[in-house]
């Protein structure tokens, strides 16, 4: 048993588990004898390539660098602004509930049809960027956030039409959130993603804490339209930059050139396409389709030496021959082909297979946890953002939307003293246990994440209930409120991370079709809490203390939840490969 995991009793070697943490440190230099692989030579050390670029001048991974960055920066700043109409209506609660002539419950529910068509529009388009690939999305996602961000500025006083072009906006919003770090995990190697994904989920999540800030000095000055008609004009600038810009990411590599998802820890010649009959036999569980790990390294630190363009990359042995060397190599795409919206099929799996896919796995309880673990969180940060204009507009403070807007400061500080402890715990927490459990590697070691999380996120739920109310008899400043949800948010993000990086190393082959489950789960659980905020609150005589009690307990009940996730992991693992959910549902 190893630091308190219990050991297989069935299957000797559970995927997941590897002989050593299987970071970007240690596997892809070539000084460790791997032979006749291309390798990364812009630095000191050759680099391995994870995964090996084809021969192919199409393939994204041969693209130069600077042109791969561009595409990442133009769909960040893309869905800074999708994912922006996420909270955009929280600092003006007050000021839309006297222009709708509606109650503080229906203007919440407006944030909640946003989000319920983020959930419905990840479950669609996901598979079909699988198929088709992710271009058609982005552009088409684009065009309707333009669309549909004037529709709800011009939606003045019509509550009907300001639901229905929130619900298109969330389904507009659904690629970005969805599958940019699966572009990002197409356009780079493995040692190139960590700055990339950092910066991606970043823009994200910063995005979405940091527009109130401005959301409550533009409704303040040209009134709440406003708002939407500059993510409008924002969205369409960058509309030509995406069509322009953002060529076609996906790309149907061969397999066996995702060589971090070969069984064997040696790397060889025979590993490489071509070289099958050196080769033995791949189980399921040793190769992921290709594409299928693109999220597969959202949080990890990358190494120096980013260039690896086809120019800079080399073989550590010439008799290395790719199937495409064996074959003929296709010409490179010009400029106007590049422009196509589709470029053919990624897979030849079905359509309805890969939609229903995710549905079997919240039957898994490692995806239900990752749910809950992730899920909730996001909720509760939900739910206060509904209600916090309910406590800052009214009684003692009366607050107007730019000082409802600035309170949302506490929850951007939040999520970046997030990121910068899940980033300085994750690798370095699992280093550690890797070297203490004899160099064995357990996905399981992730899950120790989940203390900072229930210490900073559980304190903060209790403490903004019992502050908040506090503040009706100025028994505290308004300030601690707002710290305790900065924490809050921060314990929001070190369980994304958390729960993100667990599904990524115990069930690599599966990561797409989980984190389709956590966005499908986070957005129809936060559009469910939005229609019972302020229902809850006024049950409790507007009093937050005990509600959040009752929140906050049920949130320390789910964290408890991951000791028997980390004891029996391996054997939840072992059980679900040899009891395929996917096979007995007859979706894969």
């Amino acid at each position: 048993m190893g630091l308190g995991i219990l050991e297989d009793r069935v299957m000797d070697h559970v995927p997941g588990t590897t002989r050593y943490f299987n970071d970007p440190e240690r596997p892809q230099y070539a000084a460790d004898g791997v032979e006749g692989l291309k390798c990364d030579t812009s630095g000191p050390v050759p680099i391995i390539l994870v995964p090996q670029p084809s021969d192919d001048p199409n393939d994204p991974l041969n693209w130069p660098l600077w042109k791969r960055d561009l595409i990442t920066f133009i769909l960040s700043l893309v869905a800074i602004l999708a994912t922006c109409l996420g909270p955009i209506l929280a600092a003006n609660t007050l000021t839309l509930s006297i222009d709708f002539v509606a109650s503080f419950t229906k203007i919440a529910e407006l944030t909640g049809w946003y989000l319920l068509g983020v959930g419905l529009g990840a479950f669609i388009f996901v598979p079909s960027g699988r198929i088709w690939g992710k271009r058609h999305l982005f552009v088409a996602g684009t065009a309707v956030l333009v669309a549909t961000a004037a529709w709800s500025g011009a939606s003045r006083k019509n509550y009907t039409s300001m639901v229905a072009s929130r619900v298109f906006q969330g389904i507009a919003t659904a690629p970005f959130e969805s599958l940019v770090n699966a572009a990002v995990g197409d356009l780079y190697c493995v040692h190139q993603r960590g700055i990339r994904m950092a910066f991606t989920n970043l823009a994200t999540f910063g995005g979405a804490f940091f527009t109130p800030i401005l959301v409550g000095k533009i409704t303040n000055t040209l009134g709440w339209w406003w708002t939407f008609y500059f993510v409008a004009i924002f969205c369409a600038v960058c509309l030509p930059l995406v069509f322009l810009f953002c060529p076609e990411t996906a790309y149907r590599r061969e397999t066996s050139l995702n060589i971090d998802l070969l069984g064997s820890d040696n790397l060889t010649l025979r590993d490489l396409p071509g070289n099958e009959s050196e080769r033995g036999d791949l189980g399921p569980e040793d190769l992921e389709k290709s594409g299928g790990s693109s999220n597969g390294d959202m949080f990890r630190t990358g190494l120096n030496g980013e260039g690896s363009s086809l120019p800079e990359t080399r073989r550590t042995t010439d008799a290395s021959a790719t199937a495409t060397e064996k074959g003929t190599i296709p010409p490179k795409a010009t400029f106007s082909q590049s422009l196509a919206l589709f470029n053919g099929r990624k897979t030849d799996e079905s359509f309805w297979k890969l939609l229903l896919r995710p549905l079997p796995l919240f039957l898994q309880p490692a995806f239900a946890w990752a749910c809950l673990i992730q899920g909730l969180m996001i909720g509760w940060t939900v739910f206060i953002g509904v209600i916090l204009a309910q406590f800052f507009l009214s009684t003692p403070l009366w607050w107007g939307e730019v000082n409802t807007g600035y309170a949302y400061t506490s929850a951007f500080i939040g999520a970046i003293l997030g990121f910068i402890i899940a980033g300085l715990l994750s690798d370095w927490s699992a280093r550690k246990m890797t070297k203490w459990n004899g160099g064995i590697y357990e996905p399981e070691f992730r899950i120790v994440l989940v203390i900072p999380q229930m210490i900073l996120g559980c304190a903060g739920l209790y403490g903004w209930g019992i502050t908040v109310d506090g503040l009706l008899f100025r028994k505290y400043h308004y300030v601690v409120p707002l710290v305790f949800f900065a924490l809050e948010v921060a314990g929001m993000v070190i369980g994304a991370v958390a729960s993100s990086l667990y599904i990524v190393d115990a069930y690599r082959d599966l990561t797409i079709e989980g984190f389709t489950c956590m966005i499908i789960f986070k957005n129809i659980f936060s559009f469910a809490l939005t229609l019972k905020a302020f229902d809850w609150l006024i049950t409790q005589g507007t009093k937050a203390t005990p509600l959040f009690n009752i929140i906050a307990s049920i949130q320390v009940g789910v964290c408890v939840l991951s000791i028997p996730m980390y004891i029996y992991g391996k054997r939840v693992r072992s059980f679900f490969h040899r009891h395929d959910l996917l096979e007995i549902f007859k979706v894969r």
